[in-house]
């Protein structure tokens, strides 16, 4: 269970608080809400009270809280903080560490990771201040979550708008509780393993963006990434699998959500954290892979990482009886995603897509690229520790030859890729 501190701004979009509230509360998290002067004109205190079966607080100067220091207790009894909308006047103040009422000292005096959703008209969003005070909140480890294009209710169109709050939550919760759901077991090699832990407590991490260069800046853009392996089922208790953890897929989703952008992960299964800033989706099959990466649909670039399994079976229903013999497994071709995306109406403008080999490295690589329509292949030799290793070494494969990337770790790997893909898309 997350305890969550929600501060609610003065927008049009805050009535999206409420159903926020309902959400978090059926998946069974703690919310006290704080409500702004400005969100109060929008949303009752009455109305987040009985959602949240907590009390609403409103005022700095209430006495008995104040006599007790309740705005040091409330910011840090919090798992998470979390301002949504976060208006313009929000941002502007939390950069600048004003605290003149009881949201923004709650926001000075926490201790605790906080995220911020902003929603606000589309000029005002692209506005140079604007841009200055989000890039300031990321420098400081605050998760800005990108605002959506569509309709405003001033009639304009843009980008500005708030996302839905069953999407805001996937963005704040740890792994499984934006969905309400448990540990969930994966069967692999004949035995069990768990695809995702969920803790007892939360525990979210803020994403800390490194230094940007020119051009290193991924605000305003959706990539799409995909990591791990998938299980392609067998019979109920096994599966056809392959060695992947999903690191580096979800060090180059991390990456890309601390340059800003807004990320979907489609993750096969691995035990791994969701990234702060990053939107989930936990598939188990390359079918499912598939269907998921067409529905989250368009994206600036999408980077596949996944190890998919090649071949599928056709599954039995019930467990196949050692006694019986070895079992005749009739294989079909699993769809290929990276040539499904090369050749899509919705292709991305940028398609990256990964080749494992063992020999002929570049020679594989850059034959694959052609073959499947994608603009960038990374290469890397898995003949040693590197599906479930912690580092890597990359060889970047394009129309214009292959680039060496280096050795090191996936992390740092995963942020020289992404700071070239934001030139790359800047220049394009």
């Amino acid at each position: 269970m997350a305890r969550i501190l929600l501060i609610v701004g003065g927008g049009i979009a805050a009535f999206k608080a409420a159903e926020m509230i309902r959400l978090a509360r059926r998946m069974g998290h703690e919310v006290t809400p704080v409500l702004t002067a400005g969100g109060a004109h929008f949303v009752t205190p009455m109305t987040l009270a009985a959602l949240a079966e907590s009390p609403v607080y409103t005022s700095l100067w209430d006495l008995k809280d104040e006599t007790e220091m309740g705005h040091i207790q409330l910011s840090r009894a919090a798992d998470l903080v979390l301002v949504c909308p976060a208006t313009a006047d929000l941002l502007a103040k939390m950069a600048a560490g004003i605290a003149d009422d009881l949201a923004t000292t709650l926001l000075l005096a926490t201790d605790k990771p906080v995220f911020a959703a902003p929603a606000m008209n589309v000029r005002m969003w692209l506005h140079e201040a604007t841009k200055a005070n989000v890039a300031t909140l990321r420098a400081r480890g605050v998760t800005v979550i990108e605002p959506v294009e569509g309709a405003m209710a001033c009639g304009e169109y843009g980008p500005g708008r708030l996302p839905e709050p069953a999407e805001i939550l996937s963005f704040v919760l740890p792994a499984g509780a934006a969905s309400g759901e448990g540990d969930r077991s994966a069967q692999a090699s004949g035995g069990k393993a768990s695809a995702r832990e969920a803790p007892p407590s939360v525990a979210v991490a803020t994403a800390t963006p490194p230094a940007l260069r020119a051009g290193e800046d991924l605000s305003g853009t959706h990539i799409l990434v995909t990591a791990g392996p998938t299980h392609e089922p067998i019979d109920p208790v096994r599966v056809i699998a392959n060695r992947s953890s999903g690191r580096q897929g979800f060090d180059i989703a991390a990456a890309a959500a601390a340059l800003g952008a807004r990320v979907t992960l489609v993750a096969g299964p691995v035990a791994l954290p969701t990234p702060a800033g990053v939107a989930r989706i936990d598939v188990e099959t390359a079918d499912e892979m598939l269907a998921a990466v067409e529905a989250a649909l368009p994206a600036d670039a999408a980077i596949l990482v996944a190890a998919v399994a090649d071949w599928k079976v056709e599954a039995s229903p019930t467990k196949l009886k050692k006694d019986a013999g070895p079992p005749e497994l009739r294989f079909a071709a699993n769809p290929d995603i990276l040539a499904t995306l090369g050749r899509h109406p919705e292709r991305p403008a940028l398609l990256v897509g990964f080749a494992a080999e063992t020999d002929n490295l570049l020679a594989n690589a850059a034959a694959k690229r052609v073959r499947k329509g994608a603009d960038w292949i990374l290469a890397n030799d898995v003949s040693g520790d590197v599906m479930g290793g912690a580092s890597n070494h990359l060889h970047l494969v394009t129309e214009a030859g292959a680039e060496d990337l280096g050795a090191g770790s996936k992390e740092a790997l995963a942020r020289t890729l992404v700071a070239r893909l934001a030139r790359t898309l800047k220049d394009r």
